[in-house]
């Protein structure tokens, strides 16, 4: 990846870990042969346990698409896409005036979300937990 014009906008998160994954970041033990610096791993790692280590560039832009019907600003939608929302509650701490400019179609909005997005990756081992206890 190469920068063509520095502070253009916001990164999302999984813009930044893709960027770190593309210069060699990663969870091998040979971190020392790889040309990012100790402070960039610290970022790589807390990011691989946030909601951005399971997007992808498709569901960004599908993400983006899908919040213009709400007339939703870009950091709204930015962070949206960086903490992925599952819940109302959530959401109206994100969307500025949600009252007013989301009204009734809070639900609807959470459930586009929760269909673009993939799920955090906390709430898929908690899943796999459950499952693994059922089987039991």
């Amino acid at each position: 990846m190469k920068i063509i014009k520095s502070c253009v906008g916001a990164l999302t998160n999984f813009e930044v870990l893709d960027l770190l994954r593309s210069r060699g970041a990663g969870k091998d033990p040979t971190r020392v042969i790889a040309s990012v610096s100790p402070s960039e791993f610290k970022v790589f790692d807390y990011l691989e346990q946030t909601a951005a280590c399971n997007q992808t560039r498709d569901a960004i832009t599908k993400l983006v698409d899908e919040c213009k019907k709400y007339d939703l600003a870009k950091a709204e939608i930015l962070n949206i896409a960086n903490i992925r929302p599952s819940s109302a509650v959530e959401v109206f701490t994100i969307i500025e005036e949600c009252d007013a400019r989301v009204e009734d179609r809070i639900d609807e909005l959470v459930e586009t979300f929760m269909q673009v997005l993939p799920p955090h990756p906390s709430s898929q081992a908690e899943s796999m937990g459950e499952i693994a206890e059922d089987n039991s």
